[in-house]
């Protein structure tokens, strides 16, 4: 595999620079040039190669990963992370770095309570670490950033920026364990290394888990066909059809990080729904469940479904990040920001056999202001929207709080002087414990932002109590593990942490934030 291509350009409209000397000198206040930016936080790559036009390509839908064993115990399951091409722009072969030879990876179904056990095998040119966003998991296959599985003949260097005498590193192979003891949820697994998280998923290597179970199972919600996972990612192609990306290092082995103006963020000009650009996908008439992931680096969107006759379409919101709500949310909007999933039924009953629905991103401009279309294609069965969901919603509760935290998410400097992205001040450290939780407490946080920060915890979800002092939002509504701060926002979010014990973190996942410092450590004791 040749080398990754550079930057288009090395452009400076960002002005980063200035930008985050201006928010770290005044601490998590908000500069003024911040605050008039639009509804993104990062700079734009341009692609080169001719781009197809829109809803000329057909939505792919991941294959399934049968285990390789199924016994009393539970499911086996063995993943190549390889390097492969595929057709994304069409006419040409995209180099990727994948799950099993295809992007995004292949989806792996389990159900609620039986251990699944994922054997990595790591055969590309530089280390990776699994981690299972979402998952409920022992420590020691959370996918910690320095956990390396180190690939076949590597020598030298730990293959990143930090020691670590805690990091558990493997040759070659690693097996995860997932005891999946959750609620029935979308879950998606990336690649975590240290210093290098946002190019490795850029390069392809993400994939969706579904956790199914008995709640979900006695709804009378759309499955098979009707039921379309839809993991939306933001990418930039050179005139050859290959991926932009803009790495100091393009061979992830040496300096991590990108060029300056895109250190708040690298979005793309093409957009991706399970791999392919801007796809269609037929439809009948009845009701369709789709379970959408925001799977870019720093891209956030705010979809529409819009009619040919200019009416919006509800997306019913049945399910947050970690599983199905209380009763259902109607939305003629909806945000979602990197990391964040939403479980949404769409009716396409009422709207002719031969016309279309378009899913539009209102943050977008030119070719990211469409995500992809809907054709209805024939009549179907008509099906009513459940009006309750589920009833084991935790209940956690401000007075039941052992220990409110404040924690602040802005631009700073590092250690090495360079510019990056700090909580409370500090870039990340796997040595130092930031935060010390003691298994079964409840816990407040209270968190603000300077500029967009989707804020994820691993291990637990929480709900949002809060945002600038009034209620949640919609779209707040269930159970998350990510939450999206907006430029100058505080939320407070209460949390069980209850599971296991062991070494955590949680971070911003805008993922060249998190790779330039904005993680910490969570340890529950």
């Amino acid at each position: 595999m040749g080398e990754w291509s550079a930057p288009v350009s090395r452009r400076r409209a960002l002005g980063i620079g200035a930008g985050i000397g201006a928010v770290a000198a005044g601490g998590i206040a908000l500069s003024a040039a911040w605050a008039r930016r639009p509804a993104e936080t990062g700079d734009r790559l341009h692609s080169a190669v001719p781009l197809p036009e829109p809803f000329t390509v057909p939505l792919p839908i991941p294959p399934v990963l049968a285990p390789v064993a199924s016994t009393a115990d539970g499911d086996r399951y063995e993943l190549v992370q390889q390097e492969a091409e595929a057709e994304i722009v069409p006419g040409f072969a995209t180099r990727l770095w994948t799950y099993g030879g295809v992007f995004p990876g292949p989806t792996i179904e389990s159900r609620r309570g039986r251990h699944t056990t994922v054997l990595h095998r790591n055969e590309l040119p530089v280390p990776t670490v699994l981690h299972l966003h979402g998952g409920r998991t022992p420590a020691a296959s959370d996918g910690y950033p320095t956990d390396l599985v180190l690939p076949g003949g590597w020598t030298g260097h730990a293959g990143h920026s930090m020691a670590d005498d805690r990091a558990a590193v493997s040759n070659l192979q690693r097996e995860y364990g997932f005891p999946l003891d959750q609620r029935a949820a979308m879950l998606w697994y990336h690649d975590h290394r240290m210093d290098f998280t946002a190019p490795a998923i850029w390069r392809g290597l993400a994939g969706i888990h579904l956790v199914r179970d008995d709640v979900e199972d006695a709804l009378d919600l759309p499955r098979g066909d009707r039921e379309l996972p839809l993991m939306i990612a933001d990418r930039a192609f050179d005139e050859d059809g290959q991926l932009v990306y803009p790495s100091v290092d393009p061979s992830l082995t040496g300096e991590h990080g990108v060029t300056e103006s895109f250190l708040a963020g690298v979005l793309g000009d093409v957009v991706l729904v399970n791999g392919a650009p801007w796809p269609e996908h037929e439809v009948d008439t009845g009701l369709y469940r789709l379970r959408v992931l925001n799977a870019s680096n720093a891209r956030h969107y705010e979809l529409e479904a819009v009619a040919d006759d200019g009416r919006t379409v509800p997306l019913v919101q049945i399910g947050a990040d970690q599983g199905l709500l209380a009763a259902p949310v109607r939305h003629g909007r909806l945000p979602i920001a990197p990391a964040e999933r939403y479980d949404l039924l769409v009716d396409f009953g009422g709207l002719p056999v031969g016309s279309a629905v378009r899913l539009r991103n209102r943050l977008g401009t030119g070719g990211t202001a469409d995500v992809m279309r809907f054709r209805i294609a024939r009549e179907g069965t008509a099906a009513a929207i459940p009006e309750t969901l589920a009833d084991d919603l935790p209940e956690w509760d401000r007075a039941d709080a052992a220990v409110v935290r404040d924690l602040a998410f802005r631009t700073g400097r590092m250690d090495d002087g360079r510019h990056g992205w700090l909580i409370d001040g500090l870039p990340f450290d796997p040595a130092r414990a930031d935060v010390t939780a003691r298994l079964g407490d409840v816990e407040v946080w209270r968190l603000v932002a300077d500029v967009h920060h989707p804020v994820h915890l691993h291990l637990v979800g929480f709900r949002v109590l809060s945002r600038g002092g009034g209620a949640p939002l919609a779209h707040d509504a269930g159970l998350k593990d990510t939450i999206a701060l907006r430029p100058g926002e505080s939320a407070e979010i209460v949390t069980r942490f209850d599971g296991y014990r062991g070494r955590y973190l949680f971070h911003c996942h805008n993922a060249e934030h998190e790779d330039m410092g904005m993680m910490a450590n969570l340890e529950i004791v």
